[in-house]
């Protein structure tokens, strides 16, 4: 289970480090891909392969919208290959895709790992509260969903 928020960098070979907490559960080998609100997500092959199969192989060939969700996480995945130093090489890409240029955050949720521009996750912060949700809207969102 990938838990916690780590700050790190993306080096000028664009190779990122995976926090050494997270790194065990990658085994070696992970998927990288575009994710939604401009970060990027990094799947260990297992979930990789039950996203896949559980997710985008069981959408309806025949519908167009489908045929396009299941484009744009293929066409956006890159394999990885986790280094003896704990890093992965992101593709120019998904760097440009995620606006990383040097600082990054990376985030734990929980079966995979998402990566953040530190700019980007900086806009996600109530400037407030220096917060991702205050504690009124993290109340709603538990009775909404039935916490």
């Amino acid at each position: 289970m990938f838990v916690g928020k780590f700050q790190n960098s993306i080096d000028s070979k664009s190779r990122i480090i995976v926090p050494a907490k997270f790194r065990d559960e990658l085994d070696g080998s992970c998927v990288i891909a575009k994710s939604l609100d401009r970060c990027l997500t990094i799947y260990p092959r297992d979930q990789w392969e039950k996203f896949v199969s559980e997710k985008l192989e069981v959408l309806p060939t025949g519908n167009p919208q489908a045929r396009k969700l299941r484009r744009h996480f293929y066409s956006s995945a890159a394999e990885c290959d986790v280094d003896k130093q704990g890093r992965i090489t992101v593709p120019q890409e998904l760097k440009d895709y995620a606006g990383i240029e040097k600082d990054l955050i990376t985030v734990g949720s929980y079966n995979t790992i998402e990566v953040w521009s530190k700019e980007y996750w900086k806009a996600e912060i109530d400037p407030d509260t220096g917060e991702l949700m205050n504690a009124s809207d993290v109340a709603e969102g538990m009775e909404q969903y039935g916490f």
